[in-house]
C-alpha cells in the first residue's frame, strides 16, 4: 500500500477496467494496485461506473480527471475578496502564509484558509506577492558552514549538552540565543542579536564593528535591565566575538552554552530571526548606514508577528503575560 498519496495512473486505470472485467471487488482490485480500496471506490465514483459492470472505460476516466483538474485550477484560491486583501496586507508587513492562516482563524471568526492556498494564490495568481514571502523561491537549500575554527578557542566553554533541560525544552522563561548579522564587510558595523527561546522575543542591537568588546557591551545594555528571572542562560556559536561570555555572565547572574562545531541550526531560534531580518536587510548590505530607529522598527515588527509555535500569538503578547519587564 502507497504511504503517500499519489494521483491514478492511466496504467492504473488500464488495469482497473481489466480487473474488474473479470469479476473483482473493490478491495481485490486495491490490493492488487498497491492502493486503499477507497481511493478505487473514489475512482469508480468520479470517473466511471461500478466496477463489476464494463462501462469503466480507462481512457474516459482519464479525460474525466484531467478536466475537473483543468477546471480547478481555474477557481480562485481565496474566494473572498476580503481573504484577498488580508492576506497581501499581512504578507506585506512579514507574516509568512503558515501565520496567515493561522492568525485568520483568530482575527476573523469563523473565517480560515490553508498556508498551502495562499502559496497557490500567490504563485499562480498574484505574482507580485512573491517578494513578500520568507524565500522568494520553495526550493530549500542546505546552508553551508564555515570551517574557521578548528579547535575550542572560548575559554572555559560549556557544551550545549549541559543546557537544562527546561532550557532545550523551552519550560521556562529566561533562556536566550545570541548570534551576530554581519555588514558587507566585517570590520565595519554589525548586528547583535538576541532571542528569548520560550517566546522567541527578540531584541536587536547595532554595534560598531564584530569584536569580542562590541558584543559584550550590546548584550549587557540590552539584558542588564531586566529581572534576573529573564536573563538565566545565552547559548552562543563558536565565533570569536563571544569569547568575553564570563564576564557577561558576571554582570547579569547568566550562565552561557555553545554550540557544538558547525552546529549552528542547535539555535535555530536566533538562526531562523536571522533569516526574518535579512529580509530587511539583504546580505552584502553596509549595515554601517543603517539608522538604528530603523533597527527599532524591524525589532517592533518581529516581535508582533504571530507565530505557529505560539499558537498564533504574537512574542509580544507571550511575554506580556509573563513580565511587563521587556515594556512590551
Amino acid at each position: 500500500m502507497k504511504n503517500t498519496y499519489e494521483q491514478i495512473t492511466l496504467e492504473e486505470r488500464d488495469k482497473i477496467a481489466i480487473l474488474g472485467a473479470k469479476g473483482l471487488s473493490i478491495r481485490e482490485v486495491a490490493k492488487q494496485l498497491g492502493r486503499s480500496h477507497s481511493s478505487i471506490s473514489r475512482e469508480l465514483k468520479r470517473n466511471g461506473a461500478s466496477i463489476n459492470t464494463n462501462y469503466y472505460l480507462p481512457s474516459k476516466a482519464q479525460e474525466r480527471c484531467l478536466k475537473r483538474r483543468s477546471e480547478s485550477r481555474l477557481l480562485p484560491k481565496l474566494k473572498t475578496s476580503a481573504i484577498r486583501e488580508y492576506v497581501e496586507e499581512k504578507l506585506k508587513l512579514g507574516w509568512s502564509p503558515e501565520q496567515i492562516s493561522g492568525r485568520l482563524r483568530i482575527d476573523r471568526s469563523g473565517q480560515k484558509i490553508s498556508h498551502e492556498a495562499i502559496y497557490q494564490y500567490i504563485y499562480a495568481e498574484a505574482i507580485h506577492l512573491v517578494g513578500y514571502l520568507t524565500r522568494r523561491h520553495r526550493n530549500r537549500y542546505p546552508k553551508k558552514y564555515s570551517r574557521k575554527h578548528q579547535s575550542s578557542h572560548i575559554p572555559n566553554r560549556t557544551a550545549i549538552e549541559l543546557r537544562s533541560d527546561a532550557a532545550d525544552q523551552r519550560k521556562r522563561y529566561g533562556h536566550w540565543e545570541a548570534d551576530t548579522v554581519e555588514s558587507s564587510r566585517t570590520d565595519r558595523a554589525a548586528l547583535n542579536v538576541l532571542v528569548e527561546r520560550k517566546s522567541r522575543f527578540t531584541l536587536i542591537t547595532k554595534m560598531k564593528n564584530k569584536t569580542a568588546l562590541e558584543t559584550k557591551k550590546s548584550i549587557i545594555s540590552k539584558l542588564k535591565p531586566l529581572p534576573d528571572k529573564i536573563t538565566k542562560s545565552i547559548t552562543y556559536d563558536n565565533g570569536c566575538e563571544n569569547t568575553l561570555h564570563e564576564k557577561i555572565n558576571k554582570v547579569l547572574n547568566s550562565k552561557s552554552y555553545f554550540c557544538n562545531p558547525y552546529h549552528s541550526w542547535e539555535k535555530g531560534a536566533v538562526e531562523n530571526t536571522n533569516g526574518l531580518i535579512r529580509r530587511f536587510i539583504p546580505k552584502g548590505y553596509d549595515i554601517t548606514t543603517i539608522q538604528k530607529r530603523f533597527i527599532k522598527k524591524i525589532e517592533t515588527r518581529l516581535n508582533n508577528r504571530p507565530r505557529k509555535c505560539l499558537g498564533f500569538r504574537t512574542p509580544a503578547e507571550i511575554l506580556k503575560n509573563f513580565s511587563g519587564a521587556l515594556g512590551c
